[in-house]
C-alpha cells in the first residue's frame, strides 16, 4: 500500500538515496534538504529519473522552514536530518558540543513535535526516528554524536508510550558505519580545533581509531533496508542493520553491565 512520507535531511546520504528509493517503489515522498542548493540537485536527480517527489528546504533550526511542515498531509514522519562531530569529549569545545546537540536533539524533537501533533489528531501515524550504533555504543573520540544518539533513544523510548494512547508508533533506525562521507567529515572537522601542541588527548591514538573508516559499509545495503522498513505497519520497536551492527550492540550492552573500574 502506498504511504506518504515526509522525510528531513534528504539532500544527502542515506536520507537522499532512501527518500529516491522509496519514490520508485511508488510512495508519495516529501523530501526536505537543509540548503536550497542541496534541494536543487535533488530535483535535478528525481527529474533525470522522472520520479514524482515534493520538494523543499527544510533547515530544522529555522522555525519559519518548520513551520511548512504544517502545509503537507503524511502518514509516516522520518526524523532524519542530524550533523556528526568527533573529538575528545574531555577537550571539545563547548560551541561544538552545543551545536551538535542544538540541530541533532533539540531540533530533531522541536520537528518531530509538528509530526505528533499531527498524527495525535488523525489517530493515527508513524514517527521513525534515525539513531545509529552510536545510539547505544560509545567509542573513542565518537562521544559528541554517540551523546546526541543517546538522547534520540531515550525520546523515542518516551514518546513511544506517550503516543501510543493515540495510535502512534515511534521507531529508531540504528545504522552502522556507512560509508556516505557522513562520517568521513566529521573525521576533519575536529582537526580544525584540536591542536596535539596544545591539547593532551592522544594525536596518534585519535588517528589510529579514524583508520575504522576504512571498513564502512556500502550504504546501498542500509538504503535498501529503511526502503523496506520505513512504509511498513508492523516492524520491530528498533531496526539496527546490518546484522553485525545489532550483534555488537547487544554484546558491548551487555559489556557495561559487567565492566567494572
Amino acid at each position: 500500500m502506498s504511504k506518504t512520507i515526509f522525510i528531513t535531511g534528504a539532500g544527502s546520504g542515506l536520507g537522499k538515496g532512501t527518500a529516491i528509493g522509496l519514490a520508485k517503489k511508488g510512495h508519495h515522498v516529501i523530501a526536505t534538504t537543509e540548503t536550497t542548493s542541496q534541494k536543487t540537485a535533488l530535483m535535478r536527480e528525481i527529474d533525470h529519473q522522472n520520479l514524482k517527489m515534493d520538494v523543499f528546504k527544510l533547515d530544522i533550526t529555522n522555525e519559519i522552514d518548520l513551520n511548512q511542515i504544517n502545509r503537507y498531509d503524511f502518514d509516516v514522519f522520518v526524523a532524519n536530518a542530524a550533523i556528526n562531530e568527533r573529538g575528545p569529549l574531555a577537550e571539545v569545545p563547548m560551541e561544538r558540543f552545543r551545536q551538535i546537540f542544538e540541530i541533532n536533539v533539540f531540533a530533531t524533537l522541536k520537528s518531530v513535535q509538528f509530526a505528533a501533533k499531527q498524527f495525535v489528531s488523525k489517530k493515527r501515524g508513524k514517527i521513525v526516528f534515525m539513531s545509529s550504533i552510536a545510539g547505544v555504543l560509545g567509542a573513542p573520540y565518537g562521544g559528541p554524536y554517540a551523546a546526541t544518539k543517546h538522547a534520540i533513544e531515550a525520546m523515542a523510548s518516551s514518546l513511544s508510550k506517550e503516543l501510543k494512547p493515540f495510535n502512534v508508533q515511534v521507531g529508531t533506525i540504528n545504522p552502522g558505519p556507512f560509508n556516505t562521507g557522513f562520517n568521513d567529515r566529521a573525521a576533519e572537522e575536529q582537526w580544525k580545533w584540536f591542536d596535539p601542541e596544545t591539547n593532551f588527548s592522544d594525536a596518534d591514538d585519535m588517528k589510529e581509531k579514524e583508520k575504522g573508516l576504512n571498513n564502512q559499509y556500502d550504504p546501498k545495503e542500509m538504503i535498501d533496508k529503511m526502503i523496506e522498513v520505513i512504509p511498513q505497519d508492523h516492524h520491530n520497536y528498533r531496526t539496527a542493520f546490518p546484522q553485525e551492527t545489532e550483534d555488537k550492540m547487544k554484546e558491548m550492552q551487555q559489556e557495561r553491565w559487567e565492566a567494572e573500574l
